[in-house]
């Protein structure tokens, strides 16, 4: 059985980790991982035939077969958080932790951007971001970089926690606390307690915590803890945002639809390409980070203003005379009820939306649909579309919506129904992939 020292030690004489033997690089550690219907070990032969320098195995049988290549290690998963863990060890830079309900990958990308104007940054690629992903990402980072933004999820509590202890982030931040992974985290104030771990953490170990002065959800946890974890409290150190004794004036909102427009301390106006006032919230968070560690206003504000989303997060999207924003990566009641109220505020001359299920509420999924269902009425869309098995909760209220059980008979439709001149929100959990929806528009 291997130590984590001989591990790491082989871990050095790799070009990188893979848990997945579709994605394998030449000389890379392959990891092999176990789930509900799969047994990576039984992969390890064909990594090391498609170019991995050694195989992480935690099955005896198959070490046996390359005893050179094939490291036996107890619990493979452990191993890769462990491994990772033992890495992290070996930096001297500062390392930023994130979580929250809603938005923590826009931050991630904001943050990432406006440091990057000076440092070597590195930042957790696409949703690395749970239990697996944050070791691998932690993996990645080489001695070339100067500073690291590492993102992490949750959807149960005591996951933070874990995260943590691998990431040991030395500054961290919550973006919000929402309705998101009810089901796991066992109602809103799991959710609370969960994200809140990240809070334990940087409070038990002295470190950095940046908190959005506005949000008093955040504020309130934040001193809860303090409270609860004296006398470590006083040596961590918080930066609220925007400072509330600032002698500067506050960076203010000017517009939020259909792209958000700021101006800064200095009376600049920055427009930017990301909608809604909660993506001004992820900005601001960058922006007081970016300030934090000496980049200038004007190098910020250019980040920002430059940062162009990709990947079905905020993204507005022109179809022949149409404009789609497309929020398809993720869903819950908060952010659903946020995109709701910023497109119902948004000026158009005909809208519409094709909203899709929210996935993890559990027991909560009938009363949180049907609430939607009467926000969405409220909100008097030209057209209302729904999609998937619990969006018929929010029909009650919606008598002259179209429904559809599955996202294909959707495209159907939206084929024999061609829109123009309209602005359409897209939105769903990343089970329902609602972006596949937007060729049809």
């Amino acid at each position: 059985m291997n130590t984590i020292e001989q591990l790491y030690h082989k871990f050095q004489e790799c070009t990188g980790v893979s848990t997945d033997t579709r994605r394998i690089t030449p000389d890379c550690l392959f990891v092999a991982l176990k789930g509900d219907k799969f047994d990576g070990n039984q992969f390890a032969g064909q990594a090391l035939a498609a170019g991995a320098r050694y195989a992480l195995v935690d099955d005896p049988a198959v070490a046996a077969r390359d005893q050179e290549r094939c490291l036996l290690v107890t619990d493979g998963l452990t191993a890769l958080q462990d491994l990772a863990r033992h890495h992290r060890k070996t930096f001297s830079f500062p390392v930023i932790g994130l979580t929250g309900s809603n938005g923590k990958t826009t931050t991630k990308e904001l943050i990432a951007a406006v440091l990057s104007k000076n440092y070597q940054t590195y930042a957790t690629i696409g949703n690395l971001n749970n239990h697996i992903g944050v070791p691998l990402t932690l993996l990645a980072i080489t001695e070339q970089y100067e500073m690291a933004v590492v993102e992490m999820g949750a959807n149960h509590q005591k996951e933070i926690e874990l995260l943590c202890s691998i990431t040991q982030p030395t500054h961290g931040l919550i973006t919000n606390v929402g309705k998101a992974h009810l089901e796991g985290f066992g109602g809103i104030e799991g959710v609370r307690k969960g994200k809140g771990e990240l809070y334990d953490y940087l409070i038990q170990n002295g470190q950095t915590v940046f908190i959005n002065s506005r949000d008093k959800t955040l504020t309130a946890m934040y001193r809860e803890r303090l409270k609860h974890h004296r006398p470590e409290a006083v040596f961590a150190e918080a930066i609220f945002y925007p400072a509330v004794d600032s002698p500067n004036e506050p960076i203010e909102l000017v517009q939020e639809s259909p792209v958000v427009v700021y101006r800064d301390s200095n009376g600049q106006e920055i427009t930017t390409h990301l909608p809604g006032r909660y993506n001004f919230e992820n900005m601001m968070a960058a922006l007081a980070i970016g300030d934090y560690f000496g980049i200038s206003p004007e190098e910020a504000n250019r980040a920002i203003a430059d940062y162009n989303p990709t990947n079905n997060r905020s993204q507005v999207i022109t179809k022949g005379t149409n404009t789609v924003l497309l929020d398809a990566y993720n869903a819950n009641p908060s952010s659903m009820s946020a995109a709701i109220r910023q497109f119902a505020a948004t000026p158009a001359k005909r809208k519409v939306v094709i909203l899709g299920d929210m996935y993890e509420l559990g027991d909560e999924s009938e009363a949180e649909h049907a609430a939607l269902g009467k926000l969405i009425a409220d909100s008097q869309f030209d057209l209302v579309i729904l999609a998937g098995k619990d969006m018929h909760y929010a029909l009650g209220y919606l008598p002259k919506a179209y429904y559809f059980p599955d996202k294909f008979s959707l495209h159907n439709w939206l084929m024999d129904n061609p829109m123009s001149d309209t602005h359409v929100l897209v939105k769903g959990s990343r089970g329902m992939s609602l972006e596949t929806v937007v060729p049809f528009i």
